[in-house]
């Protein structure tokens, strides 16, 4: 049993298929990188978790599980790297608030950082999300999830950084936040688009990028956005599917496994 893990805790997702596309992409990657740690998986999901346990007979453990076998095992070293977007409620609340009463049961116990949280990180970002080229009567619309925590201005920030960039017909909104739909409608009416690509701006392309952003139903993106006139073309792809956002992830374990 390998004294040194990294943890990668994700929130997770029941579409089996993205999830190794996304989920399982990040862990490979940093387990091809890191040869000297043990990969480990937690989701932050119970609702997740119970559902592929009753419908797949998958089991996959939640933080306390994580760090409960991490103890059990006899691990000196544990790094956990969240894949979550920001630092919203479930990095806090389901990742850093039950690292809490862990630290003393390892030699070095450290908490990794988001996908987005430095100057840094929003120009990799940026670099990622815009390599494809699209024609000036198209409009780029990413849909991210959204947070009640101070970090859902990572979207504002976004918008604001991809407009400096002169990256004009781009644009941000999210499904449980702000900016929301309207937002960003009220936004693209503003230019002469004819049509609209839609992208989640999610690691994972799970429940609301099949069905908010690109569902059938009268109140999902992809239709609201036709009812408003618009072609729209939905590109299924979880970020984390980009080589370029998962070495995101191993430059964040660099920092910190340099630290150590």
């Amino acid at each position: 049993m390998a004294d040194k893990v990294i943890l990668v805790v994700s929130f997770g997702t029941s579409y089996n298929n993205n999830r190794d596309l996304t989920i399982g992409a990040i862990e490979n990657d940093i387990k091809e990188y890191f040869k000297d740690y043990e990969i480990r998986r937690a989701f932050t999901s119970q609702m997740i978790i119970n559902k592929l346990k009753k419908r797949d007979n998958l089991e996959i453990d939640n933080v306390k599980d994580a760090l409960e076998r991490a103890v059990k095992d006899g691990v000196k070293t544990l790094i956990v790297q969240p894949t979550h977007m920001m630092d919203g409620t479930e990095y806090h609340y389901k990742i850093k608030d039950h690292l809490e009463g862990y630290k003393e049961k390892f030699d070095t116990l450290i908490l990794g950082e988001p996908l987005v949280k430095y100057d840094q990180d929003y120009e990799d970002l940026i670099e990622c999300i815009t390599a494809t080229e699209y024609d000036d009567d198209t409009a780029v619309c990413f849909m991210g999830h959204g947070t009640p925590a101070d970090s859902n201005k990572i979207y504002t920030t976004l918008q604001d950084k991809l407009t400096s960039k002169n990256y004009e017909n781009y644009y941000i909104g999210t499904v449980e936040a702000e900016p929301s739909f309207d937002d960003v409608l009220a936004m693209i009416k503003e230019g002469n688009y004819k049509k609209i690509v839609l992208k989640p701006l999610m690691v994972v392309a799970g429940d609301h990028a099949q069905n908010d952003m690109a569902g059938e139903e009268e109140d999902s993106w992809k239709s609201m956005f036709e009812s408003n006139g618009y072609e729209v073309e939905c590109i299924i792809e979880g970020l984390a599917q980009s080589k370029d956002i998962r070495t995101m992830y191993i430059k964040h374990l660099e920092q910190l496994i340099e630290n150590i």
